[in-house]
């Protein structure tokens, strides 16, 4: 029974032999991954190519040209230091099937840097860690500019919404409206936490609809920070001369194959 190695029933012949094969299987494995680096970025759109070899120098740049983020690293290149994520809400939610209730678990995390940028993500997921997870990436790719205005005197850093702006999910409508320096934020203490990230410093607040729902409202208000550059001030009414895309200016270097 020795003589078939691996197969024998003999204490020796299973042991060397699926020591044999482990080792094997082991040193293969540990070749073949060793040169690469499971933690470097390799860019798939060509954003992500422009951003990682320095082209685009700031994430205002892909803001102004409107250009969607599909990858959650361009948003870590630019903000990796300053953003801070924080879990809103886990709450769980039910699907009736034929073998019964099936759970799972649905996560609101929001982002941001606390310097005019903010992010809002939600993943649903059979456990929660997953979900939180899912909701962070989503958080990322949702990244959109805050304006930040003054109330009164213009004089010192913008400190709180430019104009009354509102935003709008489900039957909760949420208005910021503008404070003087020192008022603080007025609000709820969600609604706190999403004005602090996104670098807001004073602010009322004002609510309709069913707030107890708490996706809905910090939704709501997620909509009504993004709605500040919609909003078009006059401030904002001097021309400014089009420049070209960073696709069209670096139309070159994206028109070389990529080197994986």
């Amino acid at each position: 029974m020795s003589e078939r190695g691996g197969f024998g029933r003999g204490e020796r012949g299973r042991g060397r032999g699926r020591g044999d094969r482990g080792r094997g299987r082991g040193r293969g494995r540990g070749r073949g991954r060793g040169d690469r680096d499971e933690n470097v970025w390799t860019p798939v759109t060509k954003l992500g190519r422009l951003v990682k070899e320095g082209k685009i120098g700031s994430i205002e740049e892909i803001f102004l040209f409107s250009i969607p983020v599909k990858e959650a690293e361009i948003i870590d290149y630019f903000l990796k230091d300053k953003l801070q994520d924080e879990v809103m809400k886990i709450m769980p939610v039910q699907k009736q099937s034929s073998a019964g209730q099936r759970t799972r678990f649905k996560a609101f995390v929001a982002v941001g840097d606390a310097s005019g940028h903010i992010g809002l993500g939600v993943k649903c997921s059979s456990e929660v860690a997953t979900a939180i997870r899912g909701a962070i990436l989503s958080a990322k790719l949702n990244v959109a500019p805050v304006r930040r205005g003054f109330w009164g005197r213009k004089s010192g850093m913008p400190h709180t919404v430019p104009t009354k702006v509102t935003g709008k999910c489900g039957s909760v409508r949420v208005r910021l409206i503008p404070a003087p320096r020192g008022t603080g934020l007025v609000s709820s203490p969600a609604g706190k936490r999403l004005l602090s990230m996104a670098g807001i410093q004073d602010c009322y607040t004002s609510t309709r609809g069913h707030t107890r729902t708490m996706g809905n409202f910090i939704k709501a208000l997620f909509y009504a920070l993004r709605n500040t550059y919609g909003y078009l001030e006059p401030d904002l009414w001097k021309e400014n001369a089009l420049t070209a895309t960073p696709f069209q200016e670096h139309t070159d270097f994206l028109a070389k194959k990529q080197i994986k």
